[in-house]
């Protein structure tokens, strides 16, 4: 048997209404099938979704483990990868027809490059986009210094799971994954790989991101155990990145900067799930400030200073239901109203008004 080229890796756990569409839109890529193999890993699902992938052999070779998250999924799938290069997708979204031989065009023209990321169309419900999400021009990244490690940090979402093409040579130097890392197994991978070789980010929105109810971490879930997952697997992330990224080579103050907004998260999460001090919120919530936005107006500064203030007075626990109730009310059209601030990002937002842009 020819060895592929590309292997697509697809994680998945009870994802019966969407994993057909995951993988026939592999399937039709615009790439040479004889390139490519396609690995389906399922952790433990219990609807349909086995008998769903079945039905795609032998196209489609099917692999299947006890639940235990997403690390433990990418540690059983990546051995079992027989390309040269890995893509990854959760088995909730879809790609566009020309993802693979975009990144792996990319990849044929830099030998020296590791990892390819990309854009985003962001999809509500059924099949029709959103919101168009990509960064302002294609960018590369080393984790050498301070000032690059920052650039990382503001680019990172451009390299999660679905947006993640990898060369399975620096895989292997960055397995095994801490399998407490229940979600965000991507954000390991995606963190070292710079380490090893230069990682760059298309300016081409190469997927469809699906929300739905069950998402683990774009969605804040009112589920009280799918927070508590979220929150730990962030932890675990904080913990454990430090000393491989020091194996790596890395510096102390570049691998401050790379995991700070991590390391904001995971606390903000904490403080919202199991409360705390009143100054540890402000602590938190006036660092997220200073790493989320470049420009803001003094109309914006000063409402942001009074929201901070009320850290100060109210418990966390509190005070987070407060702002997750704000950031879904009518209240939250005032921030026109004092300037929208300019993000540290350096992104693209655009909504999509009709059609499906592919």
């Amino acid at each position: 048997m020819t060895k592929p080229f590309v292997t697509v890796l697809i994680d998945t756990y009870n994802h019966e209404g969407f994993i057909e569409q995951a993988i026939v839109s592999v399937l039709e890529q615009d790439f040479p099938p004889g390139e490519i193999e396609v690995v389906v890993v399922d952790d433990g699902s219990t609807d349909d979704t086995p008998d769903i992938v079945r039905r795609f052999a032998p196209r489609v070779r099917y692999l299947r483990k006890a639940n235990g998250g997403q690390a433990s999924a990418f540690n059983a799938g990546i051995p079992q990868a027989r390309g040269e290069v890995v893509a990854f997708l959760d088995g909730d979204d879809w790609w566009r027809k020309d993802k693979l031989s975009a990144v792996v065009g990319e990849l044929e023209k830099r030998p020296d490059v590791g990892t390819v990321g990309h854009g985003r169309y962001e999809v509500y419900s059924g099949s029709k986009p959103h919101l168009m999400v990509v960064p302002e021009r294609n960018y590369e990244v080393r984790l050498r210094n301070a000032a690059e490690a920052r650039l990382f940090s503001q680019l990172r979402g451009f390299w999660g799971t679905s947006r993640l093409t990898i060369r399975k040579a620096v895989l292997d130097r960055i397995l095994p994954i801490p399998e407490q890392v229940v979600v965000e197994a991507d954000e390991y991978i995606f963190t070292l790989a710079p380490a090893i070789a230069p990682a760059i980010v298309l300016s081409q929105p190469l997927f469809y991101y699906r929300f739905h109810d069950n998402n683990l971490f774009m969605i804040q879930s009112p589920d009280p155990v799918k927070q508590r997952c979220k929150q730990a697997s962030l932890a675990a992330l904080a913990n454990t990145l430090p000393g491989a990224l020091t194996k790596l080579g890395v510096s102390q103050d570049v691998i401050d900067a790379v995991l700070e907004p991590t390391r904001v998260e995971a606390e903000r999460m904490k403080l919202s799930i199991e409360g705390g001090k009143p100054w540890r919120t402000f602590a938190v919530e006036r660092t997220s400030f200073s790493l989320d936005y470049r420009h803001v107006s003094p109309a914006y500064r000063l409402f942001k200073w009074v929201t901070l203030s009320l850290t100060l007075i109210t418990p966390p626990r509190r005070f987070y239901r407060m702002r997750d109730w704000y950031s879904t009310s009518r209240l939250r059209g005032m921030r026109k109203l004092l300037g929208e601030p300019t993000t540290s990002a350096p992104v693209i937002q655009e909504g999509i008004e009709s059609g499906n842009r592919a």
